[in-house]
């Protein structure tokens, strides 16, 4: 007779990432209520010795999802043939360890299989050792359900007491039996020890939902069809064969056809359902782009097979390249903060990045600095010049651990980072400087200074760092634009493409910092905002700030801020200088009491976009309103008044207003911004940005808002204008006529095309300045 040999009798018919979630499932079990397992283990000669050590080896990979211990899960055997025989009661051995290496040294009995004489020992007996019914009972019978005697009536006994059968086949076993003697439902309390990591899941699952606590978090129990196959011997018929017959004639045979019958073993397929226990794998996000094939590595690591072209970074990015030139230098923290992991994560992600973007004819030069207590420069900026000797001192990199002093490494490197070499000492470096910041660490220093250090070296600072890192990163970058943001040490490799765009954003970075403007903030102090949203509304004006070129040609800045009335922090004229424009922010006190954004508009126009007070003619004019939307009900009426004069009211509101009380204010959806909460403010300063420096480029009306003082009347001329004065003499109407029979209306000259130009404006203020004096 042919024997087909079938190692999986129990199948699952699912696709091989479902086997790879019941796989990392295993990894997670651990059911760890009250419970009291006893197993109930067929030594009889039908099972034999080799399937009776893999019901053993079954029994102990059950016992890696059983959470062992005095107060939680305690585990006993009986072994069972013709009689049963106790091998050790519950509460004998109280670690996973010690009940595993004593189901090891079970020895095989042998005889014939009674499962009912078993079933009734365990009704006279209970679970030897056990709670006494004050816990679950479990009992795992291990057999291959061919028993000699009828085991119906005890099974449905032992279940009356409450006691939870799971009935476990082994070898080819009788899967009709074993349905009668487990539990309800079957498909939840039939499993095949063949598998036993499936097995184990499988029991799992199902305690799961009765017994055990709930399922490792974002783990669930799913239902799944399988096979259950048992081993039958049926007859075939072979064919018909000659075969003799007697007959009734004395001494007579007769031959005839006789059919010949054989025995066959064959497999019996009986469908079903198995409830096991998914866990996520990292490749449920699909993270492969570009068709590449996402590999699991168990719970938390996985890998990429990228097509050919593909392969820039971990997730099969195409490979990048620049495609601008820089001197772009990494400043790497290798401060106690960050720790040694950390430390090399970042040399990992330099490695990545560098080997995605850089070519045999690179266009830029790298470097490397890391700091802690001290700032070093192990790779001076363009010391390499292909890729593998800079992989090389990359990997030489060694871990400070000292403290975290960001505020002083960003100072050193503003001003030695990029330092020429000696040879070329006398040749000016034309290249956009870029600057890297790796962190993960929050700064023992201030970093208040750090936009100011690099905008006076004229350096692009991008900063990345966990998302907890985010707030302190925007500080030192001075914008959120420049700052990168992982949310966990496996997505910081994502942002290799994210990083190559930013770096090459340097040339478009500058945004209106040559375009002449005179832009005044009129910043909501009132209690409606409170000391802490103030504060932040104190930053955002400070970040915003670097973004301009301040000085008396290009960008003059001025700031208000208001309660129920308005006060002028500094003038247009008042600070020549970035540093002393964030120096005086730094100042500027909080007022409480109630708002009255309308008082602050008003105070705008006619105490600070006024010549007096230095707004420059033929300079375009911008007032940034930020808000709670406290005190809105009077401030349209003035802000028409200033945009009537030339200047753009551009309305940040933070908190619930009316919108259309808002329009009203900002004139145009286009120049309002309504921001849910002060915390996403950061989020919209790029926007803003980018609007007022719209409005810096669009034609100036010179006589708007008038240049005139002194109710001097603004005459336009063809690239010029006049004033026209009553009572007063001077360009604009500054000096009172103290004698003379009338006053006398200078006039610029028509034919001179004055056009205002920084140089222009420069004589202008100069002018301005004298005749205050």
């Amino acid at each position: 007779p042919t024997v087909l040999l079938v190692l999986g009798i129990q199948e699952i018919h699912v696709d091989q990432e479902i086997i790879s979630k019941i796989s990392a499932a295993g990894q997670l079990m651990q059911c760890s209520a009250s419970l009291d397992v006893l197993f109930l283990l067929d030594g009889s000669y039908s099972i034999g010795k080799g399937s009776f050590e893999r019901s053993k080896h079954f029994a102990g990979r059950l016992c890696d999802a059983l959470d062992i211990h005095r107060d939680r899960v305690r585990v006993g055997m009986v072994q069972f043939s013709s009689t049963p025989h106790l091998e050790f009661p519950l509460g004998s051995y109280l670690t996973k360890q010690e009940v595993k290496e004593r189901i090891k040294r079970t020895v095989f009995r042998g005889g014939s299989t009674d499962t009912g004489r078993a079933l009734k020992y365990i009704l006279r007996k209970r679970f030897p050792g056990g709670r006494n019914s004050s816990v679950p009972e479990v009992l795992i019978i291990i057999s291959d359900g061919k028993s000699q005697g009828s085991a119906a009536v005890p099974a449905v006994q032992v279940k009356e007491r409450h006691i939870t059968i799971f009935a476990v086949g082994v070898k080819f076993p009788r899967w009709e039996e074993l349905h009668m003697l487990a539990s309800e439902p079957p498909e939840r309390h039939v499993l095949f020890a063949g598998d036993a990591d499936d097995a184990a899941n499988g029991l799992y699952s199902t305690l799961t939902g009765s017994v055990c606590s709930t399922t490792a978090p974002g783990c669930k129990v799913e239902s799944h069809p399988c096979e259950r196959r048992t081993l039958e011997t049926v007859k075939e018929l072979a064919g018909d064969f000659v075969c003799w017959k007697g007959s009734k004639q004395p001494n007579g045979v007769q031959a005839s056809l006789c059919p010949f019958i054989r025995w066959k073993r064959v497999l019996i397929k009986h469908p079903s359902r198995c409830f096991r226990t998914v866990c996520p794998d990292p490749c449920d996000s699909q993270p492969c782009q570009n068709g590449g094939t996402c590999v699991s590595e168990g719970l938390d690591r996985y890998h990429c097979l990228c097509l050919v072209g593909y392969g820039g970074d971990f997730h099969c990015a195409a490979k990048l390249s620049l495609e601008c030139s820089v001197d772009l230098l990494f400043l790497v923290d290798s401060s106690a903060g960050v720790t040694l992991e950390g430390f090399l994560r970042y040399k990992a992600f330099l490695k990545r990045f560098l080997q995605a973007v850089m070519g045999q004819d690179s266009p830029m030069n790298v470097g490397v600095a890391q700091y802690d207590d001290d700032v070093r420069i192990p790779i001076e900026l363009g010391q390499h010049k292909d890729t593998f000797s800079l992989m090389k001192s990359i990997d030489a990199l060694n871990f400070g651990g000292g403290r975290t002093l960001t505020g002083r490494a960003l100072q050193y490197i503003a001003q030695h980072g990029f330092r020429s070499s000696p040879v070329f000492a006398d040749v000016q470096d034309d290249l956009p400087r870029v600057v890297v910041l790796l962190t993960d660490s929050k700064s023992q220093d201030s970093v208040a200074e750090a936009p100011l250090y690099t905008k006076v070296q004229n350096l692009f600072l991008i900063g990345i760092g966990s998302s907890f890192m985010r707030a302190e990163l925007t500080e030192m970058t001075g914008n959120p634009q420049q700052t990168i943001v992982y949310l966990d040490p496996q997505d910081l490799f994502n942002r290799i493409p994210e990083l190559q765009r930013r770096i090459c954003s340097v040339d478009n970075a500058e945004g209106c910092q040559a375009q002449s403007l005179d832009l005044a903030f009129a910043m909501d102090a009132s209690s409606g905002v409170g000391l802490e949203n103030f504060l932040r509304l104190r930053r955002f004006v400070r970040s915003s700030c670097l973004h301009f070129n301040v000085n008396r040609d290009v960008t003059q800045i001025a700031l208000v801020i208001y309660g129920s009335e308005a006060h002028t922090v500094f003038a247009l004229d008042t600070h020549t200088s970035s540093s002393a424009v964030l120096q005086a922010l730094d100042q500027v006190p909080f007022l409480g009491g109630s708002a009255s954004a309308g008082s602050a508009l008003l105070h705008v126009y006619g105490d600070v976009m006024t010549v007096q007070k230095g707004a420059r003619p033929g300079v375009n004019k911008v007032v940034v309103l930020l808000t709670s939307g406290g005190g809105l009900e009077d401030a349209a009426a003035p802000a028409q008044q200033l945009r009537h004069n030339g200047i753009l009211v551009f309305v940040v509101v933070t908190g619930d207003t009316q919108r259309d009380m808002l329009l009203r204010v900002a004139g145009s959806p286009n120049y309002l911004i309504h921001i849910s909460s002060y915390e996403d403010l950061q989020y919209y300063q790029g926007l803003i940005i980018e609007r007022i420096c719209e409005e810096a480029q669009s034609p100036v009306n010179l006589c708007k808002p008038n240049p005139c003082m002194n109710h001097g009347v603004c005459i336009l001329g063809p690239g010029s204008y006049r004033c026209e004065c009553h009572g007063w003499e001077g360009p604009h109407c500054e000096s009172r006529v103290l004698r003379g029979d009338s006053p006398r209306s200078p006039v610029l000259p028509l034919h001179a095309h004055v056009q205002w130009s920084p140089v222009g404006l420069q004589h202008f203020s100069r002018a301005l300045q004298h005749t205050k004096r």
